[in-house]
């Protein structure tokens, strides 16, 4: 895990052409994906499509992301950050715990950009896996350059589910992701750019990287 010192960040939607700003406080992210292996350990499950301890787990949903979160909180012997209700599909956000959770999607792009101000945080084929130099497939994390804050794959390779709703009058219960995937243009390889997908899909591009809050 990485320590990220407070600050601000400028999120924008290309859709609504809205642009907000967000203060983001100290927090905690995972340098790496969770990876196949550290997901297979905590949950005893490997949903990914194609195989391999070190290549990021996906095939896992959001609420499979969450169920990790917590899992792997309460084996650390961590408060979990989740809450979720008795049958699963209601949730709650501690933010007092100290558990494992996602970023939300300032905290990503606020991590991706890593000080910077452009549209990617180094040259697209130095620092990702995309469409055009991934050969179509998946690859092991750590593969390409970091940013400045030693965080890898931070676009590419696969998307990053993050906590946020991405629009709940227009796209309900959908959640936001980030960064692009090993199947993406390069336009979708930017640290501004959203996408969104039900909090239920399971999709051999997207997976998600831990956080932590900072000690109150």
């Amino acid at each position: 895990m990485v320590a990220v010192a407070p600050g601000q960040v400028i999120l924008s939607d290309r859709r609504t052409q809205r642009t907000w700003s967000v203060e983001v406080e100290p927090f905690q992210i995972g340098a790496f994906p969770v990876t196949q292996a550290r997901y297979a350990m905590v949950l005893g499950e490997r949903p990914s499509a194609v195989r391999g301890d070190r290549l990021p787990v996906e095939g896992a949903s959001w609420w499979d992301a969450v169920r990790f979160c917590n899992a792997l909180s309460r084996r650390e012997g961590l408060v979990p950050a989740y809450q979720l209700d008795g049958d699963g599909e209601g949730i709650e956000w501690d933010r007092s715990a100290d558990g494992y959770r996602l970023p939300t999607e300032a905290e990503w792009e606020y991590a991706c950009r890593a000080g910077t101000t452009g549209p990617r945080y180094g040259p697209l084929d130095e620092i990702a896996w995309y469409r055009a130099n991934s050969g179509g497939r998946v690859h092991k994390v750590g593969g390409r350059q970091p940013n400045a804050w030693g965080l890898y794959d931070m676009l590419g390779n696969a998307w990053d589910w993050c906590w946020d709703v991405y629009d709940a009058e227009v796209y309900g219960t959908y959640r936001v992701l980030r960064g692009g995937g090993w199947f993406d243009e390069h336009w979708s390889c930017r640290a501004s750019v959203r996408r969104r997908s039900h909090p239920t899909y399971r999709v051999d591009d997207v997976g998600f990287r831990l956080a932590r809050s900072a000690p109150r």
